[in-house]
């Protein structure tokens, strides 16, 4: 789904899908510089990890391995709610492992610090942050994150995997979320 198939739900576009995937390959081409020799752990956050997780492995031109975890703290509002859940952990043991978190958006960054401090006490080799998405403005519990698609603005954005109540996951684009859809 492209962002003219749904006029009236976004505001604007942030980032077209092929302005997306250009800069995917840009950052698949630095891990694999700075994991060359490494099989690095790719642990993808669900649910919105999904399509940079996906876009990502087949970018990089290194082998990876992949595992997932659940880790919530919206629900189905706009803001985060500061209280962290995990709803599925890691299957693989990342003890002695170069572990890269995939995010899809790093919005407050209490999630993320919650995250990484939890995988900390499993004593990976290594622990380092890829996030598609950042926005500066609104971190509140700041996060080391080596790896950024983008910087946004500090506006609820939707596609390539961030969604709004389990929508718009699929919009291939990124844009900004019409203020009428979530009001």
């Amino acid at each position: 789904m492209r962002a003219a198939d749904l006029p009236d739900d976004l505001e604007r576009v942030l980032y077209s899908q092929e302005e997306v995937a250009h800069r995917i390959d840009e950052v698949a081409a630095v891990i694999d510089k700075d994991y060359a020799g490494r099989d690095p752990l790719l642990v993808g956050v669900l649910n919105g990890a999904v399509m940079t997780m996906a876009d990502l492995c087949r970018a990089m031109k290194i082998h990876c391995h992949m595992d997932w975890m659940a880790v919530s703290s919206y629900g189905a509002g706009t803001r985060s709610s500061g209280v962290v859940r995990i709803l599925k952990d890691l299957t693989t043991d990342i003890e002695d492992r170069d572990v890269l978190i995939v995010e899809d958006i790093i919005d407050t960054g209490l999630t993320l610090s919650y995250l990484v401090q939890n995988l900390r006490t499993r004593n990976p080799r290594s622990l380092e942050i890829m996030a598609m998405f950042r926005k500066p403005e609104a971190i509140s519990a700041p996060v080391d994150v080596k790896y950024i698609g983008y910087d946004i603005p500090n506006e609820f954005v939707v596609g390539f995997g961030l969604d709004y109540a389990g929508r718009y996951r699929n919009l291939t684009d990124v844009a900004t979320l019409a203020e009428h859809v979530y009001k």
